[in-house]
């Protein structure tokens, strides 16, 4: 088998603005994503996504280019069944015969970043077509799925202190969710102000359901030590990106200010950034996002240093369905997978993208043993909303 053609589409889907919410990334008002389709001469096609933020929005323009006139390239008659070879061959670009023939990695200047975000979304779509050449599902090549249904948190969380009980309410009997997240940080103004949300989430939500916390890097470090001393007693899941992921000394510091569990890592590039949060001591749960992180070969390398190190593992899903399916297979078969990320703000690529659902029933989502990603993209659709620019 040989890949014949591999194209990224820069997708911008508008939301409708009642469907919009405000965070920390201001007002959102589109989803946007490289959806990546490779097609092989056995007749196989592979999908696959890479991101450009870890938000819904996000100018994809630069990340298409790098897909089809920097990677694309390389990879064109090459068996695409070969993943781990290709995606070195990507990270090493000149030098990947060098690094191959060594066994030791020779990159240039693409090691983080939106190089690598591009491999992420060329190697989902490889890990799409092997698992269609086998009729397997990419789970099942991954080692097997560890439970048939995986427990699921609702993911959104903006209302104000008045009614963010009632919405995080809301999500629990859409879905039957047993644990929910919502947002805080700097669009609250002060730690304070994100502390009285959290404390009238837990009192509305009562003790049994799960809590967890995001403020998307944007505290300060005095400002995230504060913010988890105000909300200790509130029995929190995990408080996500506490600061910048740039200061991971600092996450490392709130961390062992605070009895409060730390999550990170969506907006973290390839395994080795997520060997300094480990040997770091600044996290407790690692969230790799594959359309960001260098896709599911990464992911399972991810995985084993989450494992390694006694740390959890749960993937950041606030993507669209490739993204999605390609989490989920990691944390299905992951031994550090606990939970899933499931997106209750408005997510058009997630929802109409594909013409499968993962639905939620008694807050679990299913494995499903469809094969490859288990996704079947309306082409309909990406036609409708691609952008050339």
């Amino acid at each position: 088998m040989k890949i014949i053609g591999i194209h990224g589409t820069w997708v911008h889907v508008p939301i409708p603005e009642s469907g919009q919410h405000v965070s920390n990334f201001g007002r959102v008002a589109s989803f946007d994503s490289v959806i990546v389709r490779i097609d092989t001469d056995a007749g196989i096609t592979g999908w696959g996504e890479a991101k450009a933020g870890v938000g819904s929005a996000a100018s994809c323009a630069g990340l298409a280019a790098m897909v089809n006139l920097d990677l694309a390239p390389m990879l064109v008659g090459q068996d695409p069944r070969d993943i781990s070879r290709l995606w070195d061959v990507m990270y090493n670009s000149q030098r990947e015969g060098h690094a191959i023939a060594r066994g030791h990695g020779l990159p240039q200047l693409g090691r983080r970043g939106l190089t690598i975000s591009a491999i992420g979304g060329i190697d989902i779509a490889l890990w799409d077509i092997l698992g269609k050449s086998l009729n397997a599902p990419v789970w099942r090549l991954l080692g097997g799925r560890r439970a048939e249904r995986m427990p699921a948190y609702a993911s959104g969380g903006w209302a104000d202190a008045a009614n963010i009980g009632k919405q995080l309410l809301g999500y629990v009997e859409r879905g039957g969710f047993r644990a929910v997240k919502m947002r805080v940080g700097v669009m609250d103004g002060t730690p304070a102000r994100s502390a009285a949300r959290v404390k009238a989430a837990r009192t509305a939500l009562g003790p049994d359901i799960g809590l967890a916390c995001d403020a998307h890097g944007t505290f300060t470090v005095a400002e995230a030590k504060a913010f988890a001393r105000m909300v200790e007693d509130c029995d929190l899941m995990w408080f996500e990106e506490p600061v910048s992921g740039d200061d991971k000394s600092g996450m490392a510091e709130v961390r062992r200010s605070s009895s409060v569990p730390i999550s990170a890592g969506e907006s973290e590039f390839t395994r080795h950034d997520f060997r300094d949060l480990a040997e770091l001591r600044a996290a407790d749960i690692l969230q790799p996002d594959l359309a960001i992180a260098g896709g599911i070969t990464e992911g399972v390398r991810i995985g084993a240093i989450a494992s390694a190190f006694n740390l959890r593992l749960a993937p950041h899903l606030w993507s669209g369905a490739p993204g999605f399916a390609a989490g989920l297979a990691l944390a299905a078969t992951s031994s550090a997978g606990f939970i899933l990320e499931y997106s209750l703000g408005s997510n058009p690529m997630l929802q109409e993208l594909v013409r499968e659902r993962f639905p939620v029933e008694g807050g679990m989502v299913e494995i499903p043993d469809r094969p490859g990603l288990g996704i079947t993209v309306n082409e309909a659709f990406l036609a409708k909303y691609a952008r050339s620019d």
